[in-house]
């Protein structure tokens, strides 16, 4: 099964796969690759992940030809990966308008629970899962609309993930974007690839936080955000 080919005849999977190695950057399956595709060519790649899906279905060996559920499975699936599930890896991160603490804010905010859908890079299975972001603003943090949050959250967890590096990666672009005194992000989620295969457990969530800044330093604090949350479970 061959990949669909751009105007020169070369993939547009290898076009852009060839400009992010010679920008000697990574390319892995949480990794944001925006920058590297250009006008047009996410489209081209839809195409290609519909052909690359036809393999599949045909090596499970599914007739797509005269099953009516499944004939337009790959298009389907190849739309679902790259502009769905997995979108965070190839469109840029949303806006988000800062404005200045004009007021000089310096309580803890929480925001949360945000519900947020990602999939597991081993198994490519679903994880639901919410989280809770709490902020220690000083007088030089930007300040963001709280729907810019879940906005940011949704950006990271659209991709290939595990969930310990998610929370990583959510907790340096909120730091980036904010700089606040502290940050503290839990998150709660369920794997399916243990309740869809494996132990088949289906009530096991795994949560797990990022502490930054003063949440790390003063316990008090760190009580005090770990209580406000609601009773995870």
């Amino acid at each position: 099964m061959n990949s669909a080919p751009t105007e020169e005849g070369t993939p547009v999977s290898v076009k852009i796969r060839e400009r992010v190695q010679a920008a000697r950057k990574r390319f892995h399956a949480n990794d944001n690759i925006a920058d590297f595709i250009e006008p047009g060519e996410l489209e081209l790649l839809l195409d290609e992940v519909e052909d690359k899906m036809k393999g599949v279905l045909d090596s499970l060996v599914i007739d797509t030809e005269h099953d009516h559920n499944t004939d337009d499975t790959a298009r389907r699936v190849a739309k679902m990966y790259l502009k769905e599930v997995f979108q965070g890896r190839y469109v840029k991160a949303p806006p988000i308008t800062e404005f200045p603490n004009a007021e000089h804010l310096n309580e803890l905010m929480i925001v949360g629970p945000i519900t947020v859908r990602s999939a597991c890079s081993h198994h490519f299975c679903p994880i639901m899962g919410k989280i809770w972001i709490g902020v220690l603003p000083n007088e030089h943090t930007n300040v963001i609309g709280l729907s810019k949050y879940a906005r940011l959250a949704e950006w990271v967890m659209g991709r290939p993930q595990i969930q310990e590096e998610a929370v990583v990666q959510l907790a340096d672009l909120i730091q980036q974007k904010t700089q606040p005194d502290g940050l503290a992000i839990v998150m709660e989620a369920s794997h399916f690839c243990m309740s869809w295969r494996g132990v088949k457990d289906v009530d096991s969530k795994m949560i797990n936080s990022v502490m930054r800044g003063s949440f790390l330093k003063d316990a008090n604090l760190r009580r005090e955000f770990l209580s406000l949350i609601p009773q995870k479970g």
